[in-house]
């Protein structure tokens, strides 16, 4: 599956698009995979709880998980998959 990432996860990840290949078909196992293999991308997006932090977004096929099934939404290969860490502005 391919994972757009935005602002400072592009640095951790290498890029703007990631190939991951999950072990299962849900958000969480899709993010599980991603720090697995960019361990610094765990404290930017969860909590100590497994859960993720406040402001971070992800969106399937232009939907925040958060209106779906959050962590547990089910994903397709074919699914647009975004990240977005939180952003300080000003």
């Amino acid at each position: 599956m391919q994972v757009r990432v935005f602002a400072n996860l592009r640095e951790i990840c290498g890029g703007v698009q990631v190939e991951v290949i999950p072990d299962g078909d849900t958000v969480m196992d899709i993010l599980n995979k991603m720090v697995e293999m960019f361990p610094d991308i765990e404290e930017e997006i969860f909590t100590a709880e497994k859960r993720l932090k406040p402001f971070v977004h992800v969106y399937v096929n232009g939907k925040n998980i958060i209106h779906m099934e959050d962590l547990q939404t089910r994903v397709n290969e074919s699914d647009q998959f975004a990240l977005f860490p939180p952003v300080a502005g000003g």
